[in-house]
């Protein structure tokens, strides 16, 4: 018999049993807690203030886990990204399927500020500090491309809106969604810089107030 052949077989009294070959050694972590692990870095430090040895030491693993797991610092901080807009962020979404343009306004908008004043979480957005602290990194035309995009999304929603005489014929739909984009916007810049949930109540409290009706 081949020697190398022979290696793969263990005798035990007459009989020849075939060892198995080894299997894949499986990964040792959670790969959802581990990302969610990593978004809340990337939400308080922002893209460019995350270092990998902040990362590693958040999410438990080490370097070459990470670009096993989920690429390098760029694709993982897409991969967190993602999960944000899937958990924390989830409402900007379920916000559109509101009946009328006004609860949709009412829901984003009060949905900023539950995930601004949240006790668990940073004060600030993730998307919006990490499009802030990209600079000039690839990531910013991403960026842009995800602001034009949710604006569109928005914009639609009104046009809807106008369509079905729930907004004035007159309204600008484009207006108003870039309107409802700056303000959210705000928000955030305010809490990070130490607005109270009373304070920010009241800023969109005064944006309705300028809602059509």
């Amino acid at each position: 018999m081949d020697r190398n052949l022979s290696k793969a077989y263990l005798l035990v009294g007459m009989k020849r049993t075939k060892i198995s070959p080894p299997t894949g050694r499986p990964r040792a972590f959670d790969i959802e807690k581990t990302l969610d692990r990593a978004m809340h870095v990337f939400w308080r430090k922002g893209y460019l203030g995350t270092s990998l040895s902040d990362l590693t030491e958040a999410m438990g693993i080490n370097r070459p886990s990470i670009y096993a797991a989920f690429g390098n610092k760029e694709s993982l901080f897409r991969k967190a990204l993602e999960h944000y807009s899937k958990g924390p962020s989830a409402y900007l979404g379920e916000a559109l399927q509101e009946p009328n343009a006004r609860a949709v306004i009412e829901r984003m908008l009060h949905g900023v500020i539950n995930l601004l004043t949240g006790p668990r979480n940073p004060k600030t957005c993730l998307w919006v500090h990490g499009a802030l602290s990209c600079g000039d990194d690839p990531l910013r035309e991403e960026f842009v491309a995800q602001r034009v995009a949710g604006l569109a999304e928005l914009r639609r929603r009104l046009q809807r809106a106008i369509a079905e005489g729930d907004l004035p014929p007159d309204a600008d739909a484009d207006a108003l969604a870039r309107y409802v984009q700056t303000v959210n916007f705000g928000l955030t810049v305010q809490a990070s810089t130490g607005a109270i949930r009373k304070e920010l109540l009241r800023i969109v409290e005064i944006a309705l107030q300028a809602w059509p009706k």
